[in-house]
């Protein structure tokens, strides 16, 4: 019964501590610089540039502090190889915890969280090099998200998100070689967010 109690009081605290978050609405976008990391050295991949862009929403309480952010982001993300670049598009999902200094004109902050990736656009399987007969895309990934930046004039955030991936998101087999290796997505994100 005592615990009952507990779990009653700390649910009502979050529910009035929620009402009396700031919940702002904007749109995000930027560039990404992606490059995918396999498990074994099979060919040269190097970085590829994209793009990403989306609705964001944000939930703070108070100027300073704790409080979520959460996206839907349409996102460009592959590798450049010896044969070509590989490039898909994405839908991106992330959810992250964000804390705020709440310094005033210019507001730093820190945040981190997991993403969710579908594949929307692009080639299910390339042919890279004589080395690489095929690249198999999967059409979902998973990661997490670690961001610094700062908030000006309380509308425009400009930001840095380092995004690394947990799920194998690229397959490649090798000529002659049933065995397979597999590529997680590495990816910076240079973003701005403006809130109305």
């Amino acid at each position: 019964m005592k615990r009952l109690k507990i779990v009653m009081v700390i649910a009502a605290l979050f529910m009035v501590s929620t009402m009396q978050a700031q919940l702002r609405f904007g749109v995000k976008g930027g560039v990404n610089i992606s490059k995918v990391k396999f498990n074994k050295k099979v060919f040269k991949s190097d970085n590829i540039t994209g793009f990403h862009v989306g609705p964001t929403i944000e939930a703070m309480m108070g100027q300073g502090g704790i409080g979520l952010d959460a996206a839907a982001l349409y996102s460009q993300r592959g590798f450049d190889a010896e044969g070509g670049a590989v490039k898909n598009s994405y839908l991106d999902i992330p959810v992250n915890l964000k804390f705020k200094l709440g310094l005033p004109l210019v507001n730093p902050y820190l945040a981190a969280g997991p993403y969710m990736s579908l594949r929307v656009t692009g080639n299910k399987k390339w042919s890279v090099s004589d080395k690489v007969e095929q690249i198999k895309a999967k059409s979902f990934g998973a990661g997490l998200n670690f961001a610094a930046g700062a908030e000006i004039f309380n509308m425009l955030q400009v930001g840095v998100i380092y995004s690394l991936g947990l799920t194998n998101d690229f397959k490649t087999f090798k000529a002659n070689d049933p065995d397979s290796y597999k590529g997680k997505a590495h990816t910076w994100l240079v973003t701005a967010t403006v809130f109305f």
